[in-house]
């Protein structure tokens, strides 16, 4: 059954059905479209206060065949997060954004090669901001590189770095490939898209007699933002990094809609705040906080 994607940052840590090219059901060009609304529950920060996060993805694109070996597509992306801060005494009694956007796209590319081997590239353009952040100073952009080798077996492993720029700061970071049957039933796979939030995690995958399948798995994310210029650190950057583990229920309704059901934690938080610089002002942990969600993909 198709891949589902955690995405975008360790709030929203549920997921999007997967528009990678190597998993690419049939050479037309196709249409999808997917909703994920996401709940984190309230995370409290040492030293007294908490916050929560309502946050809502949605995902558009098309992708198809450009002929030998090659394939080619475009993905639309919008995330809009509402977080509710409570007593932030930590952040000197003021929250430390309010709601965050993000919206661009990306032109995932693919070239088959012989030998079972393929190259990969994902580009991708985001302007991320608390709303009221300055557009110019919101842009985040960067690229994905992949080579992977699909085996006889059907088993495929690959490698690959991503490089992107993140307001004052470059990310760059290598990730392995992996989608490998274990027993009859069972699968190794990646099920988070690696992007400018980090490389893609691990997850163990469970086959079910009927429709559905589940997993449990784990990745690292990071998120930054640029901060509103009326913000009280005007044009600055915000920060989001953990752990999220979760399990996953899915379904498949014919090929044209798919279901995925999550839960979990976000382990090891941090918030931080920094200048328009880059430089740190806060730096404040935050307690394992609750996640659940779910994603509705449609196919045309």
């Amino acid at each position: 059954m198709p891949r589902f994607n955690l995405i975008r940052h360790i709030t929203p840590v549920l997921a999007i059905a997967s528009t990678s090219l190597a998993h690419a059901q049939t050479t037309d060009w196709a249409a999808f479209m997917s909703v994920t609304p996401v709940y984190q529950g309230k995370a409290g920060f040492g030293g007294g206060g908490d916050y929560s996060a309502d946050n809502l993805l949605l995902r558009a694109g098309v992708a198809g065949d450009l002929g030998k070996g090659r394939r080619a597509g475009v993905t639309l992306n919008y995330d809009y997060s509402d977080y509710s801060f409570s007593n932030p005494v930590r952040f000197g009694g003021r929250a430390p954004w309010g709601n965050v956007e993000r919206y661009g796209f990306s032109l995932p590319l693919s070239m088959s090669l012989d030998g079972g081997w393929s190259l990969g590239a994902v580009p991708s353009v985001d302007w991320f901001g608390e709303r009221g952040a300055d557009s110019g100073e919101s842009l985040s952009w960067g690229s994905l590189f992949t080579a992977s080798k699909r085996y006889a077996n059907g088993n495929r492993l690959g490698f690959g770095f991503g490089v992107f720029d993140r307001f004052e700061k470059t990310s760059a970071f290598p990730m392995i490939l992996v989608d490998w049957k274990l027993a009859e039933r069972w699968k190794l796979v990646n099920p988070l898209p690696a992007g400018p939030t980090g490389p893609a995690g691990l997850e163990l995958d469970y086959r079910l007699d009927s429709n559905w399948n589940v997993g449990v798995g784990a990745a690292w994310r990071s998120t930054r933002f640029r901060l509103a210029t009326n913000n009280v650190v005007a044009n600055g950057i915000g920060e989001e990094r953990g752990l999220p583990v979760f399990l996953r229920a899915s379904r498949n309704f014919g090929k044209q809609a798919s279901l995925n059901l999550y839960a979990g934690v976000v382990t090891n938080g941090q918030l931080r705040v920094e200048d328009a610089a880059g430089n740190t002002l806060r730096r404040v942990d935050f307690d394992t906080a609750p996640i659940v969600g779910a994603s509705m993909t449609l196919r045309f």
